[in-house]
């Protein structure tokens, strides 16, 4: 058991005296009430929120970013003896990659142990948007592009992308920026092949709020509190 306030500091996202101020201002809650000054909370256990927005305060949890270059995959274990996306951070927890990011594509995928943070991440009702720069060939039109966010119809559904963008244009080859709000089996590649376009590259660029344009591929970092806490945040203002 952990006083709030030391709790609260301890996630970075304030000092202690600043952390008492905002508990006396009610704008913290410890599991759904009020928090008060001084009480004690079990950080594996309890949900504490600043207004609203869910504070990660389990010491026990740990969240990576990782940039998964072409050709690793994204399990935390594979039967054939490739490289997993799990590799490439350091930890000697069991962890897991949140959703899926195919062999043939590089970029960004998050890597955790924390089961609520990837059930928000995963779930298409949280709204936590997937963003993909997809190079592709076939000289698609600009309305061909634009059919990704009104919808395509693929073999397992109708599929849309939230926004769509042509970011460059060269020749036959256009640049696009996709943003998903779900996540099927290559869902992006199939959607682009839909509109007759050929997808040479894709990488996820952004998952969220959450972009770093520092990372190479095979590279991973840990995300720091306030990171954790506006992916939280993100997934709460989309549900409302």
């Amino acid at each position: 058991m952990e006083r709030i306030h030391k709790l609260i500091a301890r996630s970075g996202l304030a000092s202690l005296r600043r952390a008492e101020d905002l508990i006396t201002a009610g704008r913290v809650t410890v599991d759904g009430r009020p928090a008060r000054i001084g009480e004690r909370v079990d950080p594996a256990t309890a949900v504490v929120r600043l207004d609203g927005n869910r504070i990660p305060v389990n010491p026990d949890l740990v969240h990576f970013l990782a940039y998964k270059p072409v050709g690793v995959i994204s399990t935390a274990e594979d039967t054939h003896g490739r490289r997993t996306v799990v590799e490439l951070v350091d930890t000697d927890l069991r962890v897991w990659p949140v959703g899926r990011l195919d062999a043939d594509s590089e970029g960004l995928v998050l890597v955790t142990n924390d089961g609520d943070l990837t059930n928000l991440i995963t779930h298409p009702r949280f709204g936590i948007t997937k963003t993909y720069v997809v190079l592709v060939d076939g000289d698609p039109s600009p309305s061909a592009i634009r059919s990704l966010s009104s919808g395509v119809e693929l073999e397992d559904g109708p599929a849309r992308a939230v926004a769509v963008r042509e970011l460059d244009r060269h020749g036959s080859r256009a640049l696009i920026e996709v943003a998903m709000g779900e996540g099927r089996n290559r869902e992006v590649r199939r959607m682009c092949d839909a509109i007759g376009a050929n997808v040479i590259s894709l990488t996820r660029t952004a998952i969220g709020p959450l972009r770093d344009g520092r990372l190479s591929p095979g590279q991973s970092r840990r995300l720091d509190p306030g990171e954790v806490a506006e992916l939280y945040a993100a997934a709460v203002i989309a549900d409302d």
